[in-house]
């Protein structure tokens, strides 16, 4: 047993299942423990391949899940890869790698390819993580274990408070971690992100098993693992925020010139597109249609601090869109692949409207019995495309057999089927 195990095995904030203390509700009298050091100390940061060898080594020859964590400099940085990279393991102790000075990690990707990850919130790492040759063969995701075993909150700080009765501190969350060198505080931080996540992943089992839910959450951690990368999202200035007020075929055409041109220089200058240019100043530019970089100006996120060379860059944006024929702008709206917004379906198909509504209230129920989130139990998008599309013979192999061929995992298929067959034949 660790040292974190051993103290929590103590501690009478140690909840199950997200439940209070005791059945009258009462607080608990020993106040969490503060995690203020990692246990051997801060590891100076690998920068160097010879280092890294050694690190590969360590953690090849390490025993058990080793604990796996990523900082990106969201906010600051175009993109999302990787500047730091924090790994534990039974007997290698704890590794803070550089990416940036080693940006191929595929070396320790393949001596780990054997051994459970353990990751919190596991799909935002992995795309950056994928970045630098490392994909884990199988994994443990100690949020969505939290999520299964019907915790309230879910974060890494208060699944640790809450299981193992420390707290982490978590005030670097949000900085800029493309910063070089990283100030040790922050390495700090990044260190105690791992320190315990092996031991919270060993809780977190015990507690699925006793709720009879660990071969449901070995189902989702095995669909997490065998996911492929995300396909490029079709017209990602579509998700411009504010896009509601656009409604002209002409501004949506300079909303699209001015997100990509906008794009084009923050991955030039290696920014986050937001401290290009906001995505309030895009929507107004689009709902003004300017005449002139005067006009421009004058616009809210075209201030007084933008020189006359960026307000003429983004006023031939705006020219551009302007000067493109009607069958060159974009049309309203996206392709709908699949059912229409579920407020159409009354006027659309009242019969499918009434189906829906069954079905949300027994996935509802469902759910609130198993203690768990609807959306873990199964996707809205899933019980949705089941509505508006239900078999034309609605039974338990029918119902199955959809939900499987929308992606539903089996412990999935077997808990809603019967509630959904309810749901459509009522």
């Amino acid at each position: 047993m660790t040292d974190a195990q051993d103290t929590a095995a103590d501690s009478s904030l140690r909840t199950t299942g997200g439940t209070p203390p005791d059945d009258a509700g009462s607080s608990a009298t020993e106040a969490p423990t503060p995690l203020l050091e990692p246990r051997e100390g801060i590891p100076p940061v690998v920068t160097d391949e010879d280092t890294l060898a050694r690190v590969i080594a360590a953690f090849a020859a390490g025993s058990g899940p080793v604990a796996v964590d990523a900082e990106r400099a969201s906010g600051y940085r175009y993109g999302q890869r990787a500047y730091l990279v924090q790994l534990r393991r039974a007997g290698a102790g704890t590794a803070l790698i550089d990416p940036v000075a080693c940006p191929d990690l595929s070396g320790l990707g393949e001596a780990l390819s054997g051994v459970e990850w353990v990751l919190h919130a596991a799909t935002q790492d992995l795309p950056c993580l994928r970045e630098i040759g490392m994909v884990p063969g199988s994994l443990f995701d100690t949020e969505l274990a939290g999520r299964l075993a019907g915790f309230p909150r879910v974060g890494l700080g208060a699944m640790v408070e809450s299981v193992l009765g420390f707290v982490l501190e978590k005030g670097h969350s949000a900085v800029d971690w493309s910063t070089r060198p990283l100030p040790e505080p922050w390495l700090r931080y990044a260190a105690l992100d791992v320190e315990l996540l092996v031991d919270l992943r060993d809780a977190l089992e015990k507690e699925l098993d006793r709720q009879g839910k660990l071969e449901w959450a070995r189902q989702e951690f095995d669909a997490i693992a065998s996911a492929p990368p995300a396909e490029p999202r079709k017209d990602p200035w579509r998700r411009t925020s504010g896009m509601h007020k656009v409604r002209r075929r002409r501004q949506l055409g300079v909303v699209r010139e001015l997100w990509q041109t906008r794009d084009r220089i923050a991955q030039k200058r290696d920014v986050s597109p937001g401290k290009v240019l906001s995505d309030t100043a895009i929507v107004e530019a689009a709902l003004a249609l300017p005449a002139n970089a005067h006009a421009l100006a004058a616009l809210t996120g075209f201030g007084h601090r933008m020189g006359r060379r960026q307000l003429e860059q983004w006023q031939a944006a705006v020219d551009r869109a302007k000067a493109l024929p009607d069958s060159a702008l974009p049309l309203p709206g996206q392709p709908v692949t699949g059912p229409p917004p579920p407020r159409a379906w009354a006027d659309k198909d009242p019969a499918a409207a009434a189906r829906l509504s069954a079905a949300r209230a027994a996935v509802s129920a469902l759910a609130e019995r198993l203690t768990m989130p609807q959306e873990n139990l199964i996707t809205p998008d899933t019980v949705r495309r089941l509505c508006w599309e239900p078999p034309k013979a609605v039974d338990a192999e029918t119902v199955g057999a959809a939900l499987a061929g929308y992606g539903a995992r089996p412990w999935q298929v077997e808990q809603v089927t019967p509630a959904l067959v309810t749901a459509l034949t009522a």
